[in-house]
């Protein structure tokens, strides 16, 4: 808890009477002894010294008030220097998809320019889709193009088509 600058109602107490022993110390007149002052001032300063104590105490008791200093860990995704793998999870082996969903991912190595074809339209090649692929036979027939390359007819697939039928390009 923090302190308030407003002095507390005791201490104004404490203060008061500390400024009006040592005034009442001050207006003795009359002369004295020396055992009687000697007394006196051992007197005054035994109550300084009680008076110093107290207010001493007091503000020990505002400082071992029990105060919770909660900061926020700072916020950087970090989970203690160990890489977070979920919980039970094994990253050793990585499931496959299964065939249903992986029967669209189309070999991303297929997609070639054939200058016969086209200089700025790619074409997924058909014999690349063969070696690696091995469905071509389930591809729509609408993506396939064929085209003469001079020598002899050549195959190839629409990648636009062939996206807009679920098929992806992805690197395998």
């Amino acid at each position: 808890m923090a302190r308030t600058s407003r002095p507390q109602p005791h201490r104004k107490f404490i203060a008061l009477i500390v400024a009006a022993s040592i005034a009442i110390t001050g207006f003795t007149a009359a002369p004295a002894r020396a055992d009687e002052d000697v007394a006196k001032i051992l007197g005054g300063l035994a109550l300084l010294g009680i008076l110093g104590a107290a207010i001493k105490h007091s503000r020990d008791k505002d400082d071992n008030a029990v105060t919770h200093n909660y900061t926020q860990p700072p916020h950087n995704h970090s989970h203690g220097g160990h890489a977070y793998r979920g919980y039970g999870r094994d990253d050793r082996y990585v499931k496959p998809l299964p065939p249903r969903v992986r029967r669209y991912d189309l070999p991303s190595q297929c997609l070639k320019y054939f200058p016969r074809y086209s200089r700025t339209h790619p074409l997924v090649g058909k014999g690349c889709l063969e070696r690696s692929y091995g469905q071509t036979k389930a591809l729509p027939k609408s993506c396939r193009v064929t085209f003469w390359n001079g020598q002899r007819h050549r195959t190839g697939y629409k990648p636009g088509c062939l996206n807009s039928h679920g098929y992806r390009l992805v690197r395998r």
